[in-house]
């Protein structure tokens, strides 16, 4: 997902040699009733390798140029293409999922055109230190039963996460390039641990998209140019959270009113309709972030926005980008009562923040059609 970190290191938890422990023939019961426990809606289990069909995907994808300012995503393909290159001990990967289904309907918010839209899965707190929290729980009660090494991911390494997840049979990936689950719909989270223990892989899941293109259709900025092809440099998310400059007015009236990320094309795969509200206090929409007013946000100083977003995902694009994109929310209101905000941003010190207040004025100064 876009808007995650990816500098942080992994964390390594290695088994007390002096522990005298036996492998059963099969752990992955024993794991996964622990993953259960301990709060995941979701595991499996994979051998630590990619088909070449996901490598393929991949080289496509930089190669078309979609990965637009992501050169994280260049940089370390091989390492993501092969995840023994990553780590050369690993065998297997346990994939653990957690659910942020919504109660309600996501999208309702983009009829609302005075109001943000943020991602569901941004509303509260952040779920890296949830799934990393949960994850290392996992490894300890792994390496305290079974000789072994494990290392453990979320979104902080180079990991194709959604094929593996596909592999370990979690889900597949749709035509909107994310995972897909008959259980949970298109609202898992995932964290991986890599793991010399030798496990046996689960049944892949094969895919149930049939012809159904409704993601396809849902993207306000068609960001995608065939099914199961992302140009991430017209996706919403990826403007919002990621792309730093100015973003290109060709694409602006599609983003609308969201103001950090995009949810169109899970918010509509028909397998959302098995999925139960998520059950995680910290995945749960804080009532602030459901529909913040525009107004309200665009006045936000880097203290004020810092202090409102602490604890959030929100709070790693920093004030700048984020009044960025209240600015051409703000421009897309047809709101006259919103000109007055928008006017006061135009001599921003930051040059981005001042072009974007610039077009949102001239935008709501227009006369209605």
């Amino acid at each position: 997902m876009f808007g995650c970190p990816r500098r942080t290191c992994p964390i390594i938890v290695d088994a007390d040699d002096d522990l005298q422990m036996t492998v059963p023939a099969d752990p992955r019961g024993q794991i996964r009733d622990s993953a259960l426990r301990i709060g995941f809606d979701a595991v499996g289990f994979c051998q630590a390798a990619l088909a070449p069909e996901a490598r393929e995907r991949l080289t496509h994808f930089i190669q078309s140029g979609y990965h637009g300012d992501m050169g994280w995503l260049e940089n370390r393909t091989e390492q993501r293409s092969h995840p023994q290159s990553l780590w050369p001990g690993a065998r297997s990967v346990i994939v653990a999922g957690l659910s942020y289904a919504p109660a309600g309907d996501p999208l309702a918010i983009n009829s609302r055109p005075s109001h943000g839209a943020i991602s569901v899965y941004a509303r509260n707190r952040d779920y890296h230190d949830l799934i990393k929290g949960k994850l290392k729980h996992l490894a300890q009660f792994i390496v305290s039963r079974f000789p072994c090494e494990i290392k453990v991911f979320v979104d902080t390494a180079p990991v194709m996460e959604k094929p593996l997840a596909q592999n370990s049979g979690l889900g597949w990936q749709g035509k909107h390039t994310n995972l897909v689950s008959r259980a949970h719909g298109s609202w898992l989270l995932l964290g991986e641990i890599f793991t010399t223990l030798d496990l046996q892989q689960d049944e892949s899941t094969v895919g149930g998209c049939g012809s159904c293109v409704r993601c396809l259709n849902a993207c306000p900025t068609d960001a995608f140019p065939a099914p199961y092809q992302l140009d991430a440099t017209r996706c919403i998310s990826y403007l919002t959270i990621e792309y730093k400059g100015s973003i290109p007015h060709d694409l602006r009236k599609g983003i609308g009113n969201r103001i950090y990320g995009c949810d169109d094309c899970l918010a509509v795969c028909p397998w959302n309709k098995f999925a139960q509200p998520t059950s995680h206090q910290q995945l749960m929409a804080r009532e602030s972030l459901n529909a913040p007013a525009l107004a309200g946000l665009a006045t936000l100083d880097d203290r004020q926005f810092r202090t409102m977003f602490s604890g959030s995902p929100v709070k790693r694009i920093g004030r700048n980008s984020f009044v960025r994109n209240v600015l051409i929310a703000i421009g897309n209101s047809s709101d006259p009562s919103l000109v007055q905000v928008a006017d006061a941003l135009r001599g921003d010190p930051d040059p981005v923040v001042a072009e974007a207040a610039n077009w949102a004025t001239d935008q709501l100064r227009q006369p209605s059609p």
